[in-house]
Formats: C-alpha cells, sequence, structure tokens
C-alpha cells in the first residue's frame, strides 16, 4: 500500500515531466514512473524514493536506445546512468520543496 508520504512524492515526479525529454531540450511530456533497477534483483522493484520520471517513449515504447526497457546500456549511453539521473531528480525536487 502507497503512503501519503510516497503519493506526495510520486506527484511531484510527476509533475516534473520526463527527465530525459528535460534534459534534452523537449520540454515537459507526460512521464511513467520508472523504479531504477540499480540495487534491486530480478523480479523486484526499488521503493518509490528510487524511481525517476520517463514519458513512455524514454521508458518503454522508444525502441533499442531510446527507451531503458528495451536496452539499458545503450539508454544509459545516450541519456546517462539511472542513478545519475535520480541524482538529478532529487536535486530538481529539493528545488521545487
Amino acid at each position: 500500500m502507497t503512503t501519503k508520504a510516497e503519493k506526495v512524492h510520486l506527484n511531484a515526479l510527476a509533475d516534473l515531466g520526463c527527465i530525459v525529454c528535460r534534459n534534452i531540450g523537449y520540454g515537459f511530456t507526460r512521464p511513467e514512473i520508472h523504479h531504477i533497477r540499480t540495487g534491486v534483483g530480478m523480479g523486484q522493484r526499488n521503493s518509490h524514493k528510487n524511481a525517476i520520471p520517463l514519458c513512455h517513449a524514454h521508458h518503454r515504447t522508444g525502441g533499442h536506445g531510446v527507451a531503458y526497457h528495451a536496452g539499458r546500456i545503450a539508454f544509459e549511453a545516450n541519456y546517462g546512468r539511472e542513478v545519475d539521473l535520480l541524482a538529478q531528480v532529487n536535486e530538481l525536487l529539493k528545488v521545487a520543496a
């Protein structure tokens, strides 16, 4: 069950828009929440605090080199490591708070 604090955090992520689109100059695009894979085992989901906002194309539908779930290594080569994107998101959330 999602706590009130987690809901507030997830709404703040959604309000940022896709972090990759922001970084490449596309402006706001409606995001999906991507729970980073670093530090968790197969079939497990990271906590809501370890999540970044990605649009559907950068999350799952954009194909190899564009979508994280189509190929992590290519995605990270093009847009940065997900842990670095998480650090950027956390910094933006501090500024917005």
